[in-house]
């Protein structure tokens, strides 16, 4: 059965085996500071160990339940989430879009456009409860 550990500021999809009657815990992936479970540390698990079954299910829905709602309420979690949002800012307004045009990889160009207008689109989501007056609009007034 895989689950989610964290070790220092990571966290890692593990799974135990039994090897020589002892238990030992098999490292599947490298979450990082944020335990996600999404379709490249899918794919990337099950090509790596094709043998070890794991119910991505439940191990999402625990992940959900045991680790993304407690750390969205963490003060230091935010403040690093933050700092990322405001680099990555910095990151796309440094971007000069006509320079793209020149490059010669059409699919990385390509590929490109389409993450940020998937980020338009997810902060359109996140965001539109604010411009209705709601969660994010009441504390700063």
């Amino acid at each position: 059965m895989a689950f989610v550990r964290k070790r220092g500021n990571s966290y890692y999809l593990v799974h135990n085996i039994r090897r020589d009657g002892r238990i030992q815990q098999l490292h599947l992936a490298r979450l990082g500071p944020s335990p996600r479970i999404d379709d490249t540390v899918i794919r990337v698990v099950t090509t790596k160990h094709p043998f070890i079954r794991v119910d991505w299910n439940n191990v999402k829905k625990k992940v959900s339940r045991d680790f993304i709602e407690p750390i969205q309420n963490d003060s230091d979690y935010l403040r690093g989430l933050i700092r990322d949002v405001r680099n990555f800012h910095l990151n796309i307004a440094s971007l000069h879009m006509p320079g793209l045009e020149v490059i010669r990889d059409r699919e990385l160009q390509s590929q490109l456009i389409t993450e940020l207008k998937l980020l338009r689109g997810t902060l359109d989501v996140k965001l539109s409860p604010s411009r209705k007056g709601h969660q994010l609009n009441r504390g700063i007034n």
